[in-house]
């Protein structure tokens, strides 16, 4: 017999889960949550009506929350010549071309975006099966490759957030802090829900998304009207 964890029979106290409620309801109902000793991320979850193998149903795009995400986001930027100052007095982390490109080749990975501008994108192609699988690789229709790094650099640190399916046709974003007001991750969420119901593709019939929660890095999965 499996015994449950005092936070577990807390939850269970709490909820239910088949119960579907509203997003407001939801978002609410994280109060009630036992506490943790960190200030955990919010997330939002969905299920979406796309079939994962079929290159034109993924779904990729950008958001920029209202009121950010509660994270520092460090950012490492690959460019040349004028740039590297430029993003450095952005507040870019990390800035470099062959020498960052070597440094991450050698096992870092200290950072949670990457931008790249064009002309770097032929030797940042040799970090592809380091990246890529992390989420990192920069991409133009993620926005992370351009000639506008001073735009990007000051959205990502602001707020701004990738979202992606993956392989079974899931997007998970964190959408703030557990600290935050809830009409702030109402806000944050809504957004998010807008932005992904926008790079709906053609391809994809009836609703986007097929069901969703929300949750806490420690706590269960609330089901949400869609």
């Amino acid at each position: 017999m499996v015994k449950l964890s005092k936070r577990k029979k807390e939850f269970e106290r709490l909820f239910t889960d088949t119960e579907v409620i509203s997003l407001e309801d939801a978002i609410a109902s994280i109060e009630k949550f036992p506490k943790v000793k960190f200030d955990e991320t919010v997330e939002l979850h969905f299920m979406l009506n796309v079939n994962p193998k079929s290159s034109d149903q993924s779904v990729r795009g950008t958001v920029m929350l209202p009121h950010g995400t509660g994270k520092s986001i460090r950012v490492a930027v690959f460019c040349k010549g004028e740039d590297v100052q430029k993003a450095e007095e952005l507040g870019a982390d990390f800035v470099g071309a062959a020498d960052l490109i070597e440094k991450i080749s050698n096992g870092f990975l200290g950072f949670d975006c990457v931008i790249a501008t064009p002309d770097m994108m032929r030797d940042l192609s040799k970090l592809g099966k380091i990246l890529g699988p992390r989420g990192l690789m920069p991409s133009p229709k993620a926005g992370t490759v351009t000639t506008d790094i001073e735009r990007v650099i000051k959205e990502v640190k602001a707020g701004r957030v990738e979202f992606k399916s993956d392989k079974q046709a899931g997007v998970h974003v964190g959408i703030g802090k557990r600290s935050f007001p809830k009409e702030k991750l109402v806000d944050n969420a809504k957004q998010l829900i807008e932005a992904m119901n926008q790079v709906k593709p053609a391809a994809v019939k009836g609703n986007l998304v097929k069901s969703m929660s929300v949750s806490t890095t420690m706590g269960p999965g609330l089901k949400v009207v869609v």
